[in-house]
């Protein structure tokens, strides 16, 4: 599949701007930790791209996000890697193990997203461009803020061999990268 099909399944399965822009900075960072990975750069970032596209259908059985988007993807060939991958991001709900580069890279690279973004609502001008990863790396420390940020799964870059200062460093770049259609 390539980017202009992933695109309009994201038009057409999450119409919420906030979530689409959510796909689009995991898509950016997925696309970095491939390049930082010696990893397949489009891969990675269509299962950043993809791997919410059953949100709206799932927000209240998160027993099911994940398992309804590999559904939809199976049929239009989506590598099998992406499709563990999209399943495993959310593993805890669905009884699942991360267990390739890939399942983890999307866990801790989608939820960082958040994080950042969160980061930049909290500077005067509200500018992802305003965010150093520094700042990212202190607002881990601060449990309440942006509580529902899961920071154990952004810890897991641990896993790939990437420290979390490095691996804000790459996600905010990778992010103010597309800041024009992040619209922050």
């Amino acid at each position: 599949m390539d980017r202009a099909a992933a695109l309009a399944l994201l038009q057409e399965h999450c119409p919420d701007q906030r979530l689409a822009r959510h796909c689009l900075a995991a898509e950016a960072v997925l696309k970095a930790l491939a390049r930082r990975l010696g990893q397949d750069e489009q891969l990675w970032g269509l299962a950043g791209l993809l791997h919410d596209l059953d949100y709206d259908q799932t927000v209240n059985d998160m027993a099911r996000h994940g398992l309804v988007t590999r559904q939809m993807l199976e049929p239009l060939g989506v590598p099998a890697l992406v499709l563990q991958a999209i399943a495993a991001h959310n593993a805890e709900n669905l009884g699942l193990t991360r267990s390739t580069p890939l399942d983890i890279a999307l866990t801790c690279g989608e939820t960082i997203t958040g994080l950042i973004m969160a980061t930049a609502m909290v500077y005067p001008d509200k500018k992802l461009s305003s965010v150093k990863p520094k700042s990212v790396v202190k607002r881990m420390k601060e449990k309440a803020f942006a509580a529902s940020v899961n920071r154990g799964h952004i810890l897991l870059c641990e896993d790939l061999g990437i420290t979390l200062a490095d691996f804000a460093a790459l996600a905010v770049s990778a992010m103010q990268e597309i800041n024009a259609e992040l619209g922050l």
